[in-house]
């Protein structure tokens, strides 16, 4: 049998032995190799996807934990960014070939796909310590009001690549790569459009980053999924410049995107997760001013050995002044966390009052009991947006579809010719709450419950806010109609609902104890109370 080089063509979906196998499962040839991968099977990696992979820059993905602190929550999550980028790759190179092969009036170019693959295979190298942990909450509080992203840090981190390994790559090609792995053409490209909806699609998310996590995060998690991405590939084609699929994948497409909406209700924003998310966040914040941990987004060399092993630098460092952060990740060893304390479902009518300045650490610890001791330091504020992909916007209205007897015209399906069952609303908003002190949950509880009610006052003054299901304070038989407003008035007779040892008297003038926040829109309830009426919105 002849040994192929490296201008063949293979059928990527069939495997072959053709090379000697070692113990590893990898089959070897003189310059490509076929790895087992869990998600897709045998994917071959060709001489030039292996020039990338053989590098420091690229072999640092091995050390970052796919899911971040969701490791900390599901221990089959052990999955890195390294696979992830390979099968991304896999997917990105599968895509791209098949339209080359099945529509030739596109007149793809092996340039084209060797750019699109390595988009797909250099993605992430710029995620930092524990994904996205890195630069959606430390970076954003090491350095305020940066716009830093880790796609940016990819960039970066291509440049590197490129120049530290001696690689040899047109200049035109490695921009085309950078845009791809943004999902925009920037500057004079002359590339295909639809090239930049492959690796990372702008126009309705819907890309083979996200063909692969799915699935691999599904498998490592334990949740089933029906997911079949091979089948969307293998249904899509190329018309007016843009991918378009077939239109019996519509509601395949909207499960799709469910599914997504599940792994970040299930497990991305699972509440203990984020505990740990926050007691990572801390630990990283309290070691920079010793270990520079943040000036490295913008030095490639030091960037490269930024990966999750920096908690473990930190807990063996005798270095003064990290004390703080070593007993953080003490109490993650121990399992001494942060404690979820209550979380809120913000309905569409008051996403404008419920706000971050309405609602924050400062406001809670201004309601807290006489006797709380609370510390604005000892409540964490969560505001989370949970969405089809494309923050409150029906995904599929930007995706367009072709019918089986005409494959040359593309068009939209409304929902309302799916199902009557796909959801009016993409996108719910939460407000959470947490406590870093154990011992003041059922303190923050209450503050964050005395707040709230502020917003939810009705007509004749009483408040309308519901007990919270998911509090550790919840008591179903409260949740009953009958006693709902038995609920409230125990609620108003507790003694943290009074001033100092003294019940409350209707007559007294309202305490100036209580501090609140002047605006416009406030009305007073008395007691110092203030309420933002519907009206004023």
């Amino acid at each position: 049998m002849s040994i192929p080089n490296q201008s063949n063509r293979y059928r990527r979906n069939s495997f072959t032995p053709l090379f000697g196998r070692d113990d590893s499962g990898v089959y070897e040839g003189p310059s490509e190799k076929y790895i087992n991968d869990p998600i897709h099977g045998h994917v071959l990696l060709d001489h030039t996807v292996l020039s990338y992979i053989d590098t420091p820059q690229f072999q640092r993905l091995r050390d970052l934990k796919q899911l971040g602190s969701a490791y900390y929550v599901f221990p089959g999550a052990t999955h890195n960014r390294f696979e992830h980028s390979i099968g991304t790759s896999h997917l990105a190179g599968e895509l791209v070939e098949r339209f080359r092969d099945t529509q030739p009036e596109l007149e793809i170019t092996e340039s084209d796909v060797k750019c699109v693959k390595l988009a797909g295979l250099c993605h992430d190298l710029g995620h930092g310590p524990f994904s996205h942990i890195f630069d959606n909450e430390f970076i954003n509080r090491a350095i305020p009001g940066s716009t830093w992203t880790h796609e940016q840090g990819s960039e970066m981190m291509l440049e590197y690549l490129v120049e530290d390994n001696n690689i040899d790559i047109d200049a035109e090609e490695l921009s085309f790569i950078k845009d791809l792995i943004m999902g925009e053409r920037r500057g004079n490209s002359q590339r295909q459009a639809f090239l930049f909806d492959i690796v990372s699609n702008k126009r309705n998310s819907l890309d083979v980053d996200k063909y692969d996590y799915l699935q691999r995060d599904c498998y490592n998690v334990g949740i089933k999924s029906s997911i079949d991405c091979s089948r969307l590939m293998k249904m899509s084609r190329v018309i007016d410049d843009q991918i378009c699929w077939h239109h019996k994948e519509v509601y395949n497409l909207y499960e799709l995107y469910h599914t997504r909406f599940s792994l970040f209700k299930r497990v991305y924003t699972h509440r203990v997760g984020k505990a740990i998310e926050y007691m990572l966040t801390d630990a990283l914040l309290a070691a920079d001013q010793v270990m520079k941990i943040s000036s490295a987004i913008f030095n490639g060399p030091e960037y490269l050995h930024l990966t999750d092993d920096i908690i473990r630098q930190i807990e063996r460092s005798r270095e003064p002044g990290l004390e703080t952060s070593q007993a953080i990740l003490k109490r993650i060893r121990t399992r001494n966390l942060y404690k979820f304390v209550d979380e809120l479902l913000i309905p569409r009518e008051k996403l404008r009052i419920l706000t971050k300045e309405n609602i924050n650490s400062f406001e809670i610890v201004s309601c807290q009991g006489p006797n709380d001791h609370l510390q604005v330091d000892d409540v964490i504020v969560e505001f989370l947006k949970n969405n089809y992909a494309m923050k409150d916007q029906n995904p599929v209205d930007g995706i367009k579809f072709f019918s089986k007897t005409n494959h040359s015209v593309s068009y939209h399906i409304p929902k309302e010719k799916v199902s009557s069952l796909i959801p009016s609303e993409f996108q719910e908003n939460f407000i959470r709450v947490f406590s870093r002190d154990p011992t003041k949950v059922k303190a923050v509880h209450e503050a964050f419950r005395r707040l709230m009610s502020r917003f939810y006052r009705t007509s004749d003054g009483t408040s309308n806010l519901l007990p919270s299901s998911t509090s550790p304070y919840y008591d179903s038989s409260n949740t009953t109609p009958e006693n709902v407003s038995s609920w409230y008035q125990s609620r108003d007779a507790s003694p943290t609902r009074r001033l100092g040892n003294k019940r409350r008297d209707p007559g007294r003038s309202p305490s100036p104890a209580r501090r609140t926040r002047p605006s416009s829109a406030l009305k007073s309830l008395g007691d110092g109370v203030m309420d933002i009426s519907d009206d004023d919105i």
